[in-house]
């Protein structure tokens, strides 16, 4: 069996910069010419790499996703469920505003305006969103049997606004909003908290 090239560029630093890609144009507006140029290689080399455009994004969503795991299950793990919340959604307003990435949120904005053609990301990107929403809601109903929410909480609906907030929260900071701005609509959130 004879063996190709080694690879000539490093496959973890090229996915960074497609993850780049991918949270500035989403899934259908970034081209195979912008994504290979951005990730210093040529076309067939990120077809050896990555295998194609959609295992390039499954792969910058992975990434994406870990790095929101990371403040989002510290965020889960707070003693209260109004400091579950409000962790939640001052994280999310910091790394939707980070300098280091382009505002707003791949979850949201990666296949919003997306044809037919895209379908599975779009599924993929709301099943991503809907574990995140699920994962608060499990929590939430622990805050009711530790008697830190009344029974009466009805947690499916709270965590579905939180999640709106968040998920609207992004929309914003891709246009406009800056960390202030995401902050002040958390502390708006948490004037409104029940109990």
């Amino acid at each position: 069996m004879a063996l190709g090239r080694p690879r000539a560029f490093d496959t973890e630093e090229a996915l960074g910069k497609a993850l780049v890609v991918f949270q500035r144009k989403g899934y259908e507006g970034s081209s195979i010419a912008e994504l290979t140029e951005a990730m210093g290689i040529n076309p067939p080399s990120l077809y050896a790499a990555f295998g194609s455009k959609e295992e390039l994004f499954r792969k910058a969503l992975a990434r994406y996703v870990g790095i929101r795991k990371d403040f989002s299950r510290d965020a889960l793990d707070a003693p209260t469920a109004r400091e579950v919340v409000e962790r939640l959604l001052r994280g999310t307003a910091d790394q939707l505003t980070d300098p280091q990435s382009p505002p707003g949120c791949l979850l949201v904005q990666g296949a919003l305006s997306c044809g037919d053609a895209a379908e599975p990301i779009k599924k993929e990107l709301c099943l991503r969103r809907v574990a995140e929403e699920v994962a608060l809601r499990h929590r939430l109903e622990r805050a009711i049997e530790e008697g830190d929410l009344p029974k009466t909480t009805d947690v499916a609906g709270l965590a579905r606004y939180i999640a709106t907030v968040s998920q609207g929260m992004a929309v914003q900071a891709a246009g406009t909003a800056t960390r202030a701005d995401l902050h002040a609509v958390v502390d708006a959130v948490m004037r409104g908290w029940p109990g």
